[in-house]
């Protein structure tokens, strides 16, 4: 075997496996056929008929989510689709729902706190949509709605709308460190 031909083959054989790419799970059932998860409903308001409690989150779906540009993406892309912005408008609030932009949380930063929020609810406004979104999907808003406020890393962030340009882009915002919101008690 001549130099160059061995040279040729290592040369090809580096650039494969230096090439390292996110994971894409195409053999993983749709999310629309898989039940959603719950853990304990916290308010009595939810979307739609009354559904039965499934199993609690698994870890490695809310993992998967955050490390993924994919599963960001279409975090942003279900964030209108279901509605999100009727009430949260395009993360500043302004509407029923609290500010999504900001570095304030009601009921916590961390991704199990905002999945809790969506599938179990919150009182006085948040419905529960238990057993109306997939697991997978929900996981997919979780991770959106971090990167509203610049809690995920840039390389995942979903970039600039294709619609028109209320605010800038979630790759391009600051991190802020998320602190608890203040309510005010009822006198």
């Amino acid at each position: 075997m001549s130099p160059r031909v061995l040279l040729g083959g290592l040369g090809a054989l580096v650039l494969l496996t230096a090439c390292e790419r996110e994971h894409r799970r195409f053999q993983q059932l749709p999310a629309a056929a898989r039940p959603a998860a719950s853990t304990v409903q916290q308010s009595e308001l939810q979307p739609g008929p009354v559904a039965a409690p499934a199993s609690a989150p698994a870890p490695a779906t809310r993992a998967a989510s955050e490390d993924n540009a994919y599963d960001v993406s279409e975090g942003k892309r279900l964030y209108v689709w279901f509605n999100c912005a009727g009430c949260h408008a395009a993360g500043g609030g302004g509407g029923m729902g609290p500010p999504l932009l900001d570095a304030k949380w009601r009921y916590g930063s961390e991704p199990e706190n905002i999945y809790a929020t969506i599938v179990e609810g919150r009182p006085n406004g948040m419905p529960s949509f238990r057993g109306k979104i997939p697991d997978t999907q929900v996981w997919q808003l979780v991770a959106y709605v971090r990167s509203m406020s610049g809690l995920l890393k840039k390389d995942v962030a979903p970039g600039r709308s294709d619609t028109l340009n209320t605010r800038p882009s979630e790759s391009s915002k600051a991190r802020e460190t998320p602190r608890p919101e203040e309510v005010e008690q009822p006198r």
